[in-house]
């Protein structure tokens, strides 16, 4: 928790320097009067629609933590909601949305949770900058390739917008499916359990697998990025170092491919280009997808699993699974 502090201190700091620059930019290298400094508050107010204000964080101020809860509260205090000019600039609206995500993503969920919650409520304003906000929420935090995806942080986003009388019905929805989604396999819950068959033609739950760990991935053959994926795993030291564990009397790691589709023949005939220690099923009947026990919106879809088939990391990436077990 203390380094998270740092880190949070680091970018308060960052950000203050960022504000001081922008006023040393405008001339302001005297010290300003009472009056002057409300001449300035209204100078940046006006400025508001040309460029992005961050919050100055008061001086009184000197906890890291404390700073870093008053940087994300009041993050928007100074963008103008009702201007609907600023929808059409990306450069300034959209940049200052995500650096908000990122610097979010390193509070504790409660504080990250109010934050979010006081983002929409003063979006709210305006029904078509609340819809823009609602957007680009989606866009970030939910859509699967963005690098910012945290469906966690998304889900009190969902059900905020679900209540607001300013998003269509038909939208809702969407939400609503998405909600529903974005609750299965939380990391921290255990994994929906499902059968997977060997092209022996042999059938095992994925709860019945005695390992410390699972990797579950869900792929397709001829698939290049899961080629790719594949072969970065194969060649990971970090995950060949779990796998050097394990041994007659306890499997430290196993890595389970899972086949969701139809075409039985064409899965068969890739497997030869598969890893020959990992185990490889498809599953028969096409229970996950029809039942939609796994949100898999592209392939391929990782999972990380402890010995009780709890997830310990979801729609994870490479880099995920290394840094977990160095």
């Amino acid at each position: 928790m203390k380094q998270l502090f740092v880190l949070l201190l680091t970018i308060a700091g960052l950000l203050l320097g960022i504000l001081s620059c922008s006023f040393m930019s405008r001339g302001g290298s005297e010290p300003k009067s009472d009056s002057r400094l409300e001449e300035q508050a209204v100078e940046n107010i006006l400025a508001a629609s040309d460029t992005f204000l961050l919050p100055q964080i008061p001086v009184t101020l000197v906890d890291p933590f404390e700073r870093a809860v008053y940087l994300v509260m009041h993050y928007w205090d100074r963008f103008d909601f009702t201007n609907r000019g600023l929808i059409d600039r990306p450069e300034i609206t959209e940049q200052a949305f995500v650096d908000y995500i990122d610097i979010l993503k390193h509070m504790p969920k409660e504080n990250a949770d109010e934050s979010l919650a006081y983002t929409l409520e003063k979006a709210s304003v305006d029904t078509a900058m609340y819809i823009h906000f609602g957007a680009m929420f989606e866009k970030y935090l939910y859509d699967f390739n963005s690098p910012f995806r945290n469906e966690e942080m998304y889900l009190p986003v969902i059900e905020q917008l679900e209540k607001s009388s300013l998003i269509p019905e038909g939208r809702k929805s969407s939400l609503r499916f998405q909600k529903e989604m974005a609750r299965k396999n939380r990391v921290g819950n255990q994994a929906a359990n499902f059968s997977y068959t060997l092209p022996s033609g042999k059938s095992y739950k994925l709860h019945e697998l005695t390992s410390e760990y699972t990797l579950l991935i869900f792929s397709n053959p001829g698939c290049n990025t899961c080629e790719a994926i594949i072969e970065r795993i194969e060649r990971s030291s970090e995950v060949n170092r779990a796998l050097s564990l394990n041994n007659p009397g306890q499997t430290m790691l196993t890595i389970l491919t899972v086949y969701p589709d139809e075409d039985l023949d064409e899965w068969l005939a890739y497997l030869p280009n598969m890893p020959a220690t990992w185990v490889h099923g498809y599953d028969k009947g096409m229970r996950v997808s029809r039942e939609k026990l796994y949100d898999i919106r592209a392939i391929p879809t990782i999972y990380l699993l402890d010995r009780d088939k709890m997830v310990i990391l979801k729609d994870a990436s490479v880099d995920d699974v290394e840094y977990y077990f160095r």
